[in-house]
């Protein structure tokens, strides 16, 4: 099979397995009574990649090959996970916190390794066999993120009827959907499991011998409160019956959408541009995503929700594959597994787990505390400009601190 399709395949793989819960596990933590606990399940994902994938990257560059380390990482996650499943399926209504809580996490100690593990894979893959990794590595990615969106779209259409599998597509608010119960958890660990098998076919990678966190704070964000935000429009009258209102998780995968169209545009703005005004680039469109998602509504305002979920694939790419990308040219081989770590450890760890928490806090203060529909919705309004204003701060300061000297032939004169 050819190189890049195998990759093209890991990644598609890789991202699917966090799709099928990533936007949509807080509408099942709200609907089985943990909504205030939300932040902590999304923050424990940044918590454990503050050492996690640096860790699995020292041992991957020392002692276990990378693409073997990933596929027992996604083993052990994915057991994890389904485990979560079965215990929210017996529970039911009945959910405690701490159990769920502890099976969710012992899954993502494992899972978010993988996404630097997948990135060291694919690199190291593409140099030893003559690729040029800025070329070749967007597209491969690219299919990352449909893998993310046909899980969203899956978990959000799909659902269990009268004990039969079956698919809504006609808009019935009662459809019990997987994006609603613990099915989605099952969902994402059978594609684990998938993705452990296939790892092992992978080439060998080589065992060696030996400003950005701030930006993380934005990362998983909307993917905790999204959802929730959009579904709880149904309890709104004028707004109960609205495509949007009832297929958040569809909606949502707009943003997946623009994702895949803008990692392939990474080569084109950072050989023009350089990392920085990509970067700045991204963190404007991170002021945009939340300044958007407090003007707008899914019935009259949906097209704010749409142009919010258009300018994530700028956030997000513009930033993490960026990122990744320049890190890559940035360090030695024998260290590469380890850089991917650290940078991974800054974002999505101490970057994403204040963020998550800190988000939580606000969330929690100006919706959750609030029992009049109409006064949560103008809370979730007051959240959005929060963060919203955060980015903005960070936008400035980003660019009057960090400094870079951009060369379009080689990307490889950084200086701070």
């Amino acid at each position: 099979m050819n190189l890049k399709l195998r990759l093209t395949i890991l990644s598609f793989l890789q991202f699917g397995v966090w799709g099928a819960y990533l936007t949509s596990m807080g509408n099942y933590l709200g609907s089985v009574g943990l909504g205030s606990k939300i932040g902590l399940f999304y923050a424990m994902q940044g918590i454990v990649s503050i050492f996690m994938p640096a860790i699995m990257g020292i041992i991957a560059d020392r002692w276990i090959q990378a693409q073997k380390l990933l596929g027992i990482s996604h083993f052990l996650a994915a057991a994890f996970l389904i485990w979560a499943g079965y215990y929210g399926m017996s529970a039911g209504a009945d959910v405690e916190f701490s159990k769920l809580f502890l099976l969710y996490s012992l899954s993502v100690t494992f899972y978010m390794p993988t996404i630097a593990l997948s990135n060291s894979v694919a690199y190291t893959v593409l140099v030893n066999n003559n690729f040029d990794t800025i070329k070749s590595f967007p597209p491969i990615r690219t299919m990352g993120t449909v893998g993310f969106i046909c899980a969203m779209l899956f978990v959000n259409f799909a659902g269990i009827q009268n004990g039969d599998f079956s698919f809504n597509f006609s808009n019935e608010a009662d459809f019990p959907s997987f994006q609603n119960s613990y099915s989605q958890f099952f969902v994402s660990g059978v594609l684990g499991i998938i993705l452990f098998v296939y790892s092992f076919t992978l080439p060998n990678c080589p065992v060696n011998k030996i400003f950005s966190m701030f930006l993380g704070v934005s990362l998983q964000i909307t993917n905790g409160y999204a959802n929730p935000f959009i579904t709880s429009f149904k309890v709104i009258p004028e707004f109960a019956d609205t495509w949007g209102s009832n297929n958040a998780n569809a909606l949502i995968s707009l943003s997946q959408v623009s994702e895949t169209l803008c990692i392939l545009l990474i080569p084109f703005f950072l050989k023009r541009y350089g990392i920085k005004k990509v970067m700045l680039m991204a963190m404007f469109a991170w002021v945009l995503r939340f300044g958007l998602f407090a003007t707008g509504n899914p019935g009259g305002g949906v097209w704010m929700f749409i142009l919010s979920m258009i300018v994530y694939g700028i956030a997000f790419d513009f930033f993490n594959v960026s990122g990744s990308l320049f890190v890559d040219k940035e360090t030695d081989k024998s260290i590469r597994s380890s850089a991917q770590g650290v940078f991974m450890m800054m974002t999505n760890g101490f970057g994403a787990t204040i963020g998550m928490l800190g988000a939580q806090e606000v969330v929690n203060h100006y919706v959750f505390s609030q029992t009049d529909p109409a006064l949560q919705l103008a809370g979730w309004q007051t959240s959005w400009y929060i963060f919203a204003g955060y980015a903005l701060v960070v936008t400035v300061l980003f660019a009057i601190i960090f400094k870079h000297k951009h060369n379009p032939d080689q990307l490889r004169e950084i200086k701070h």
